[in-house]
């Protein structure tokens, strides 16, 4: 389905107002800046660590490279293709946006360094944080809230899939693997490292071709944006990227696979690192009050989605 719409006018001005109480409606703090820059990212996270830290000696850190191990070994180019052609069906159920938003509850992500939290709150979390610092951008608000529902996944109505075929850091397939990705040495066993298809630079693709034209390894990401693509969302084109891409930190965050940006990636770039910084340093044991929250985000569900969707 092709959805032709006007872009919305994205602004990239600091939106923080440091005269406003940093408590949102859900009782969620946000950490107040001191540059004026609005949010400012924590030094460590939940389990007193650095975020992102894969090296920290923590209870996550041996389950969290045992899961990388097993994601660098399984995801092929070849498995990535099944997958999208059998869950583009959308066949699972049909729900809503914030019902899905419910079924988090029953969700831990074992590839986070960071939290092992029900995943409804990390959205939350993200959502408001964003919220603060881009009180106008509620496409933005609602894309925090929305990002990581693919995670579902992982529950038996939807295949019950391993845990490394739904999270995780995301890379290309079809071409090398950079040594940017984390645990790069696992690669070496998975199928497609040798294969001299898939093993130089651009592989089977070429300088400028678009993330579109690239298989990325499947996940929660490309599963979310397949459903709001396909149900009709009205969500900007930055939207739908920030979901489909924000697993892919060897790209927005090292800047490897840069090559096969276009110029429409390159723009929507822009605003996904401005997402991941919400994503990633949002993730707090301090809970949002659902209940409290819960009205305004409905009412952005309603403007951008369907009340019922094909999952």
């Amino acid at each position: 389905m092709t959805i032709l719409m006007e872009k919305p006018e994205l602004d990239f001005q600091n939106h923080a107002d440091e005269s406003k109480e940093l408590v949102l409606d859900g009782g969620f703090p946000v950490p107040k800046s001191l540059s004026g820059e609005g949010f400012l990212a924590p030094e460590i996270n939940s389990f007193g660590n650095s975020f992102r830290d894969y090296n920290a000696e923590s209870e996550r850190q041996k389950s969290v490279e045992e899961f990388y191990k097993q994601q660098h070994v399984n995801q092929t180019y070849d498995f990535v293709q099944k997958m999208r052609e059998e869950y583009s069906k959308l066949n699972r159920m049909e729900m809503s946006i914030w019902e899905c938003c419910e079924l988090l509850n029953e969700v831990v992500d074992d590839s986070d360094p960071d939290l092992d939290e029900p995943q409804i709150q990390h959205l939350l979390q993200s959502a408001e944080a964003v919220r603060k610092d881009y009180p106008n951008e509620d496409w933005l608000h609602l894309t925090a809230l929305i990002h990581d529902l693919g995670k579902v996944l992982l529950l038996p109505k939807f295949g019950g899939l391993p845990q490394w075929a739904v999270v995780g850091d995301t890379f290309p397939l079809g071409c090398a693997f950079d040594e940017a990705n984390i645990h790069h040495k696992y690669f070496k066993e998975n199928p497609d490292y040798n294969n001299p298809s898939y093993n130089t630079k651009n592989g089977i693709y070429w300088d400028g071709c678009g993330l579109d034209n690239v298989t990325i390894s499947w996940g929660h990401d490309d599963y979310m944006y397949l459903v709001a693509k396909e149900n009709g969302t009205t969500l900007p084109s930055a939207g739908l990227f920030i979901i489909r891409y924000h697993s892919l930190y060897p790209l927005h965050t090292e800047e490897a696979y840069m090559q096969f940006l276009n110029d429409e990636d390159k723009e929507n770039l822009k605003w996904l690192r401005i997402f991941n910084k919400y994503d990633l340093y949002s993730k707090s044991k301090v809970a949002v009050d659902v209940e409290k929250v819960k009205p305004y985000y409905l009412s952005l569900i309603e403007k951008y989605f369907p009340a019922k969707l094909k999952w």
